[in-house]
């Protein structure tokens, strides 16, 4: 995840040079943030059958070294289309990554676990913007966009080697492994597919915003330079990495020492809505050196919201249906990584005013706590139907 990332993260920190040099408008930078969405949102439902159905080893080394090379490839490109292209390829090799997760947590973790689990992959994704941005920021700050792009490229294929060498073994599943997946039908079925699907959708506008133009909020509307922007924006993906495991070790704590765990779960991601929407509209309305205090405390929050979504979608799945349930969660939850690039790139036009921008994003990111609170039912495994081909006798049931 941390790879994923920092991978996925890199054109944001680029963004002020390859504008330049390509002689990008604000509009054709907003289309490239948001393309990498245009595959990667739509392949989820996809990638969840694959992680769902397939050795989860060979699914995720496969989506990583087809991510690798697009990286590899950005580094070399002369114009618009290519790199729009590109931006596409690289979303469908990362479009694995998070069905792949929820397969592998909701088998081999328990409930009482699994927040920390989770924690531990929301570090990884936090670090990863903090790398990018603070290396690729520095690297690119001395030498240029473009040999980041190639080194960033190459390094992500090392990960392959021990990857492979430390799951030789094979991996051990839990129960539920070989069950029969849960029809698509009935899956869409569930009231709370739809309300972790809405929830996530709207806690993601406001990260992927803040993924996207962050570098550019910071060098073009506060004043920074491209070093100081790489250092004040890695801060950010920093005290996510920070604040996620804290929570992750309270969820746990408390659903360990007998809490409700739908009250413990719900609680902690509703928390961190609200944390994100309040940094978002202060952002709107706050001097240059208040608004650089609130996306830090945005950083925090987002943090907290990363063990209790992970968490609250596998148990709900269980290990018939969490990596298909991430992958329509995905989908409806990364168009918010189509609209957020574009919208806020439009709503700038030709100005350096983020104003809007910061409101649209606490207000759709309010909406993400009714989701939670009202849409999504009881934190416990659904009581999935037998398959067709189960009850026909066709395959064991689980």
């Amino acid at each position: 995840m941390f790879i994923n990332y920092f991978d996925r993260g890199t054109l944001s920190t680029a963004g002020p040079l390859v504008q330049r040099e390509l002689g990008l408008s604000n509009v054709e930078l907003g289309v490239l943030f948001s393309a990498f969405f245009w595959s990667y949102a739509p392949a989820q439902p996809f990638a969840g059958w694959l992680a769902q159905r397939f050795d989860v080893r060979y699914v995720l080394g496969c989506g990583l070294a087809l991510w690798a090379l697009a990286t590899v490839l950005t580094g070399l490109v002369s114009g618009f289309i290519a790199l729009l292209c590109l931006r596409v390829l690289l979303g469908i090799g990362e479009s694995v990554a998070y069905p792949c997760n929820a397969k592998f947590m909701s088998q081999r973790i328990a409930l009482d676990g699994r927040s920390r689990a989770n924690a531990l992959v929301a570090v990884g994704q936090s670090l990863g913007p903090t790398g990018g941005t603070l290396a690729g920021g520095l690297i690119m700050a001395h030498f240029g966009w473009r040999p980041a792009f190639l080194v960033f490229g190459i390094l992500s294929l090392v990960w392959l080697l021990p990857w492979r060498a430390v799951t030789r073994g094979g991996v051990t599943l839990g129960s539920g492994a070989g069950a029969e997946p849960v029809d698509y039908a009935i899956l869409l079925r569930e009231r709370s597919l739809w309300g972790t699907s809405l929830g996530h959708f709207c806690g993601n506008y406001a990260y992927y915003f803040m993924l996207t133009w962050l570098p550019l909020v910071l060098v073009r509307a506060q004043g920074l330079r491209v070093d100081q922007m790489a250092v004040l924006g890695a801060g950010v993906y920093a005290l996510q990495a920070v604040s996620a495991p804290v929570t992750g070790w309270a969820c746990d704590r408390l659903i360990r020492r007998g809490y409700d765990a739908t009250r413990v779960l719900k609680s902690a991601m509703i928390a961190g809505l609200c944390g994100v929407a309040l940094s978002m509209a202060l952002c709107a309305i706050a001097d240059a050196a208040w608004t650089v205090v609130m996306l830090l405390l945005s950083g925090v929050f987002f943090g907290v919201q990363s063990p209790p979504l992970g968490s609250i979608t596998q148990t709900l799945g269980g290990p018939r249906a969490a990596a298909q349930w991430m992958g329509i969660q995905n989908l409806c939850a990364n168009m918010a990584g189509v609209l957020a690039p574009l919208v806020t790139g439009l709503s700038l036009g030709q100005g350096e005013d983020f104003s809007h921008a910061f409101l649209v994003a606490a207000a759709i990111t309010s909406c993400g706590v009714f989701a939670y609170a009202f849409v999504v039912r009881r934190v416990e495994p659904v009581a999935w139907p037998l398959s067709a081909r189960v009850a026909a006798g066709a395959v064991a049931p689980p």
